[in-house]
């Protein structure tokens, strides 16, 4: 409990950033993949279940692009979702050292 009270702040910076990469993730997917398959990405609520399906790096395989621009933009999405899973384990690992020297 000491630690997530030590890392608080930073834990809520991220978490801010993960959502509006999460936004930022389901606007640019959809505006590559809603020509090309306007059933699985028809609005950007939609594209919120790719989004978070992305960035958490778990990838169902349900609805996925198939368009050269969505294809690279997956790729960049998934270097980020990468960050946004590891940022907060190391601030929470950081803490935790925090709290054990003390």
């Amino acid at each position: 409990m000491s630690a997530l009270k030590i890392a608080k702040e930073d834990l809520v910076l991220s978490l801010m950033a993960a959502l509006i990469m999460l936004l930022v993730a389901s606007f640019g997917i959809y505006q590559f993949e809603n020509t090309a398959q306007p059933d699985k990405f028809s609005s950007v609520f939609d594209s919120l279940w790719w989004a978070l399906a992305t960035l958490t790096t778990v990838g169902y395989g349900d609805v996925y692009p198939i368009t050269a621009g969505g294809k690279i933009f997956t790729g960049f999405i998934l270097v980020i979702g990468l960050g946004v899973v590891a940022v907060p384990a190391g601030i929470i690992a950081s803490a935790l050292t925090e709290v054990r020297q003390k």
